[in-house]
This record gives C-alpha cells, sequence and structure tokens, in this order.
C-alpha cells in the first residue's frame, strides 16, 4: 500500500515535470495535467516492475514515470483538440 502512496506522491511532481516539458494549453489546466502525471506514474511503475525493466526505487522507474506521464499529456492534448 505504501508503494502506491509513493507513486502517487511521485505522480504529483511527475505531473508538474510534464507540464514544463511540454509547455502550451492544456485543454484541463494545471489540475489534469497533475492527475495524468499521477497516472503516468502509476502506468509506468506496474508496467515496469510487471515485466522486471527495473526494481523498486531504481532510476529507471523515475525516468519511466516521467515519461509514462509526458505520454498520457501528449495524448490527452490530442484527444482534446479533436473533440
Amino acid at each position: 500500500m505504501l508503494g502506491i502512496i509513493g507513486w502517487i506522491v511521485f505522480g504529483l511532481i511527475v505531473g508538474v515535470i510534464a507540464k514544463l516539458l511540454m509547455p502550451g494549453r492544456d485543454p484541463g489546466g494545471m489540475l489534469v495535467t497533475i492527475v495524468l502525471g499521477i497516472a503516468g506514474a502509476l502506468i509506468a511503475g506496474f508496467l515496469g516492475r510487471a515485466l522486471g525493466w527495473y526494481e523498486q526505487d531504481e532510476a529507471a522507474g523515475y525516468i519511466a514515470a516521467t515519461l509514462g506521464a509526458v505520454l498520457l499529456l501528449f495524448i490527452y492534448r490530442q484527444f482534446a483538440r479533436r473533440a
């Protein structure tokens, strides 16, 4: 349980980093960006460890979480523009 809370807290930070890496207007604002950061961190954290790409507290996990948040933000922006 503590691992999930850690990824959520880290996801908050990753959401801010994703916003800095992808500047511009987001249809949902900063709150949606942070939620996408949390989702990206959780998905990348579980997926990477399940596939054996890295273990808990390895730098690769933090990098994957950041990339996951950026990817989710990019996908969200693409769908929001079409709607």
